[in-house]
């Protein structure tokens, strides 16, 4: 049983989850920040307000139904959204291009240098003796062509 566990725990995909699941907290936590101390900050200041719960919001034999959080939600999703987008992935996605350019020249620079030995080596090597014999056959056959003729 408990190398079963021990199987299932150090799986490839499970691991990738559990980094998956530590790097989602991290970023949500910078997120939060950017949500949280940069844009909410400027909507207050446009707006007045730094929230909307108690906006749109009124109360019936004792029951609260509050439109304003539910917009905030709404907007606060939308602000989310947008930092993720704009502070998250965009940088990343810049930063693979980037990676994934320099990656691709250095492939074609390596295949170029190594294109240049084999002429190289080509150019320099001696004929093998199969190279040798079809050539020496080729002679033998331009020659009786030639007395044929």
């Amino acid at each position: 049983m408990i190398d079963g566990f021990k199987k299932f725990i150090s799986r490839g995909n499970m691991i990738d989850m559990a980094v998956g699941v530590v790097m989602g907290g991290a970023v949500t936590a910078v997120v939060n920040a950017i949500v949280n101390s940069l844009i909410n900050p400027l909507i207050a200041m446009i707006f007045g307000k730094p929230n909307m719960d108690g906006l749109l919001a009124f109360t019936f034999n004792g029951a609260t139904i509050s439109l304003g959080a539910v917009l905030g939600a709404i907007l606060n999703f939308f602000i989310v959204a947008v930092a993720v987008y704009f502070f998250i992935l965009v940088p990343i996605n810049k930063f693979r291009d980037m990676s994934d350019a320099l990656l691709v020249k250095a492939r074609l620079k390596e295949a170029a240098d190594k294109a240049a030995a084999e002429a190289e080596a080509e150019a320099t090597a001696e004929p093998t003796p199969e190279e040798q014999t079809v050539a020496l056959l080729q002679e033998i056959r331009d020659e009786l062509a030639k007395r044929n003729v």
